[in-house]
């Protein structure tokens, strides 16, 4: 095996310089730098100590195939090659590599699994309880309703500032960047302005001076998305539901809600903020009357004469 043009940088080094590249030019998401992070931690583990520019695609090929024995997800183990990829990209158009031994590699196939969603029922009953006085309390109930109201992810929703005139409850809207830095605007209903008004009377209880974070945690700081979990799940275990439930499961219930009651795609994909429709076809999910009901009003084949 004949061994390509080898940057005089040490791996880890280029590793620093690619994650760094990311971090200021691209300026991709914090959970994203993670992942791409975590993706070339483990090609350098499995590497075992060979060089990055040593490495071919037979080679990342058995990487793929031991961690897919270890359990992990065809979807994981594509985002993962998705991690290497670029790293190798970059390294041929900055540290003149002759090819990307990650092209045209695929993860094995896995079924596609629809996240669960919350019945509107249950969702009313996680929603539906007067908050205590507790501050914390208060707080809660505003995320968990905002969630759902508005289809925002996690880190969108601790990301938002108290004075940057992104929520504008009187026009009921807010505005977050999500993935990719794609800024949308969707509406916020009346449940959830509602207790935001009463989290904005209370915010002072437990927000340290000078905070911007609209949502805090108990030290008075940005709330943590973690700490969203935890509060998440306390609040379902209180109303009797099952203590699985988790933030992501608020966004696909506001899709999976909204879609059944409107059949409007597009729409949806603008509120949830998907680059492409087809995410949001997986992301969402129509029973099959409604559906049923969409085709024989819309298809001219299906109409009775």
């Amino acid at each position: 095996m004949t061994e390509r043009s080898t940057p005089p940088d040490s791996d880890a080094a280029l590793v620093r310089e690619y994650l760094d590249a990311l971090r200021h030019q691209r300026r991709l998401a914090p959970g994203t730098l993670i992942n791409y992070r975590h993706a070339i931690e483990q090609l350098l583990s499995l590497s075992s100590g060979m060089r990055l520019a040593s490495l071919e695609a037979a080679h990342l090929r058995r990487f793929v195939a031991q961690l897919h024995a270890r359990g992990l997800s065809g979807r994981t183990l594509a985002k993962m090659l998705s991690g290497w990829r670029g790293l190798y990209r970059w390294l041929v158009r900055h540290r003149g590599l002759s090819a990307n031994p990650a092209q045209g590699l695929r993860a094995p196939k896995s079924p596609k699994l629809l996240p669960k969603a919350l019945s509107v029922e249950a969702a009313q009953r996680l929603l539906g309880s007067k908050p205590a006085e507790a501050a914390a309390l208060i707080r809660d109930q505003a995320m968990f309703e905002l969630m759902y109201s508005s289809g925002l992810r996690l880190a969108e929703l601790v990301g938002l500032n108290l004075d940057d005139g992104r929520l504008e409850l009187r026009e009921a809207q807010v505005t977050v960047t999500g993935k990719g830095n794609r800024t949308r605007t969707v509406p916020v209903g009346s449940q959830a302005r509602a207790a935001l008004r009463r989290w904005l009377d209370a915010r002072e209880r437990l927000a340290r001076p000078g905070e911007r974070a609209l949502f805090v945690g108990e030290r008075g700081r940005r709330i943590s998305r973690s700490l969203v979990n935890l509060r998440l799940k306390a609040m379902a275990r209180r109303q009797g539901l099952d203590a699985s439930v988790h933030p992501h499961m608020l966004r696909h219930s506001f899709a999976s809600h909204l879609l059944q009651s409107s059949q409007d795609l597009r729409a949806v994909q603008e509120m949830l903020g998907h680059a492409s429709i087809s995410t949001t076809q997986v992301y969402t999910h129509l029973d099959f009357q409604a559906l049923a009901k969409v085709y024989d009003a819309a298809h001219p084949r299906a109409r009775k004469k």
